[in-house]
């Protein structure tokens, strides 16, 4: 059976020096080959081509006969790494903490521990009679989080 991390070498290291990066990598039974490509400028299907064209090159079919596929991460898939978050900055993300639900709010800032978000929410003043928008940035351990997604908007800003 082919090895994750063979092909998780080949495909970084073809990837090294560009803007694209590997999200994850699969090998299930049968040699079925799944690669998750993301790319600092935008994902496309040519730069999905390109990595599996390489690794169709790179690995033999006569010794081991496999199916490969590349796409890019989906709109509902999670984040998994600290290049994702970098590269979603300035976007309205939804977090799922274990074990106090969901919190919504613009992704700021973003680190290997630990990610900041400013939520957005009205408030009672005190001494007002109307109630105002608040904004706060809160802090999130990484560790505490099970999963952290992009919130798609079709709204015109």
């Amino acid at each position: 059976m082919i090895q994750e991390q063979t092909v998780r070498d080949l495909a970084q290291a073809y990837l090294e020096g560009g803007t694209g990066f590997v999200v994850d990598v699969r090998v299930r039974e049968g040699n079925v080959i799944g690669i998750l490509l993301d790319d600092d400028e935008g994902t496309s299907i040519s730069k999905c081509i390109e990595l599996s064209r390489h690794l169709e090159d790179e690995l033999d079919r006569d010794a081991e006969d496999f199916s490969l596929d590349v796409s890019s991460p989906g709109l509902d898939q999670p984040l998994k790494m600290l290049r994702q978050y970098t590269k979603n900055i300035g976007r309205d993300v939804q977090l799922k903490i274990q074990e106090a639900g969901k919190v919504e709010g613009k992704l700021i800032a973003a680190t290997e521990d630990e990610i900041v978000i400013q939520t957005r929410e009205k408030r009672r003043i005190e001494g007002r009679k109307a109630k105002e928008w608040v904004e706060e940035d809160q802090t999130y351990a990484l560790e505490k989080l099970d999963w952290t997604k992009v919130q798609v908007s079709f709204k015109k800003k």
